[in-house]
């Protein structure tokens, strides 16, 4: 999935629409917050030939108008926009940074 770096930069205010196909209907559900962290995160599940030999999920951890914070598994049929006005959008994060999983940092 391509992603525009700066859509996915911290302090960003964004819409997630995650959509989930059925036979004959499409659910759909939105949700609105600002990014706190964009990161690949290593699951639970085996998967041959993969680093580690771990499924990666792309999250997404968002926090909302409620103070909530929440994380949301990215796939293909994500759609991402930018809620944020031009003139506040946050200066963008070196592109070559890769955040990885982080639940063994100290």
């Amino acid at each position: 999935m391509a992603l525009h770096a700066s859509i996915l930069d911290p302090g960003t205010r964004v819409r997630v629409t995650q959509q989930v196909p059925q036979t004959h209907q499409v659910w759909s559900t939105s949700t609105e917050g600002v990014v706190v962290r964009y990161r690949q995160a290593q699951t639970g599940s085996w998967y041959a030939h993969a680093k580690g030999d771990r499924l990666w999920l792309d999250r997404l951890e968002l926090e909302l108008d409620s103070g909530e914070l929440t994380t949301l598994n990215l796939d293909h049929y994500t759609l991402i926009e930018d809620l944020t006005s031009p003139a506040e959008t946050p200066e963008s994060r070196n592109p070559t940074e890769v955040e990885i999983d982080d639940r063994h940092r100290p």
